[in-house]
């Protein structure tokens, strides 16, 4: 895959050309704040852009978007930064920033909302949990709405109303060739089936219009902690017990050394556990009662399931993702949790060495997998489970080795891989891509890349190329 540009028509009368159409910050090597903002949410991806052009609405992604082209740079598209491999950001090339783009507009009687692509989920939460209603969008507050949304979008409330693009109702969107046109079921209808799910291959989208849903504002939802020694017994109940669980109701596993938070009692911090995390998207006092087999359960060492407001809860695991730490990721998709793949889980376990190293391992099903296999680019709908092991460090010091365990970690599960979700993966080459979407869905994606992007203009990304 080819992703060189050219950088040696960038210079500073060509700047100055932009700037004259242009009404937000352009920023180069030496200026103020390009440090800042060169820099992404993963520590070990250090990456140097000729140019970044933070933009402040649709003219001004129009006008970098044209200079890209005009002057043959290769294009980084930032919406929140968060993506694994460091996608958003490059080295010489121009860097076309959606950060400074934040409007936000509920509509709480058709229970919708616009929203511009430099909004975070926690910003979008605050704005529609004022109505009560929620977006279903991810974990973590300050991932970009955007780059979760195009690849697909889970969060704590999916198994009740489904993956992020599939409460998407339309986007605006800048195409390579500079153009600017809506896509939704009845406008451009095989670009809106390629967006939910096929990432930044076709253009930048610069607004998204979800549907949004009643939650809250308090849920009963958090950890219940116990040690990894017993993650065993745990495991196997936890299986059994989520199997004909309520779609309301949604869990992550978490493996890791226990974090020096000040929710954790010190005498835990460093301790290898298996926390399993809850959300219930329904009253609380239903909640209570379906969590309560396990709150019962063995010997938890700490239990922090209880009700909270729902952007509380969608703010817990901020700290332990925070932005400048290094963070490598293996991930793949099950079909289910046989008594092979929780051996592998446990023994893996108790193999965590870095304090920020761990699994989060997410439960699927419910409304994400009735919605047709077809509908939508996204591929792993009837997957049980999806796998995120992540080999982190603080810094370069140890990352090899938390990059082994990960390898290892996702290689001992091979033999039960379905599919992979194709947010979670790194730069992983195009037969890693193809597996994310399946043979047909990867044919279709690359037809429409050829009406598109035929010159593949789009490409710092998990590439879909037009040959």
């Amino acid at each position: 895959m080819c992703i060189e540009g050219n950088v040696a028509s960038l210079d500073n009368s060509a700047v100055d050309d932009l700037r004259a159409s242009f009404r937000g910050e352009l920023i180069r090597p030496g200026e103020s704040g390009y440090e800042h903002h060169r820099k992404v949410w993963n520590g070990s991806i250090d990456r140097h852009p000729g140019l970044i052009a933070r933009c402040t609405g649709v003219a001004d992604v129009l006008a970098a978007t044209r200079f890209a082209r005009k002057h043959e740079l290769l294009v980084a598209v930032r919406g929140g930064g968060h993506s694994f491999p460091g996608l958003s950001t490059c080295d010489d090339g121009l860097v076309i920033d959606l950060g400074p783009m934040k409007g936000i507009r509920v509509d709480p009687e058709a229970r919708t909302a616009r929203v511009q692509a430099g909004v975070e989920i926690g910003e979008l939460d605050h704005e529609a949990q004022e109505f009560g209603l929620v977006a279903p969008a991810g974990i973590v507050s300050d991932t970009g709405v955007a780059g979760l949304t195009l690849g697909g979008g889970t969060g704590w409330v999916m198994r009740k109303f489904g993956l992020t693009i599939d409460n998407l109702r339309s986007v605006d969107l800048v195409t390579a060739d500079g153009s600017y046109i809506k896509a939704s079921e009845k406008e451009n209808a095989d670009l809106f089936w390629g967006v939910r799910g096929g990432g930044g291959n076709f253009g930048i989208v610069t607004e998204f219009e979800f549907q949004l849903h009643p939650v809250g504002p308090h849920v009963m939802a958090g950890p219940i902690f116990w040690l990894m020694e017993d993650a065993s017994e745990v495991l196997r109940f936890y299986r059994d017990w989520v199997a004909d669980c309520p779609d309301e109701l949604m869990t992550i596993i978490g493996q890791r050394k226990a974090p020096a938070l000040p929710a954790l009692p010190a005498e835990l911090v460093g301790k290898h556990v298996l926390a399993i995390v809850t959300c219930y998207a329904g009253p609380v006092e239903e909640g209570e009662r379906v969590v309560q087999p396990l709150k019962a359960l063995g010997s938890p060492v700490l239990d922090l399931c209880m009700p909270k407001p729902f952007v509380t809860h969608q703010q817990m695991f901020d700290a332990s993702f925070p932005r400048g730490q290094w963070y490598y990721v293996r991930a793949c998709d099950v079909d289910a949790l046989n008594d092979d793949i929780l051996e592998i889980m446990t023994e893996y376990g108790r193999r965590i060495e870095s304090p920020i190293t761990g699994l989060t391992l997410w439960q699927m099903g419910g409304a994400v997998s009735r919605v047709g296999m077809d509908e939508t680019a996204f591929h792993g709908r009837d997957a049980g489970f999806a796998f995120n092991i992540s080999g982190n460090s603080v810094s370069a010091d140890g990352f090899e080795a938390e990059r082994k365990w990960a390898r290892d970690y996702w290689a001992a599960l091979e033999p039960y891989h379905t599919s992979v979700y194709v947010n979670f993966l790194m730069q992983e080459g195009e037969e890693r891509v193809r597996q994310a979407y399946g043979a047909a869905k990867y044919d279709r994606l690359k037809a429409l890349k050829r009406r598109y992007d035929p010159t593949n203009f789009f490409r710092l990304n998990q590439n879909i190329r037009p040959d």
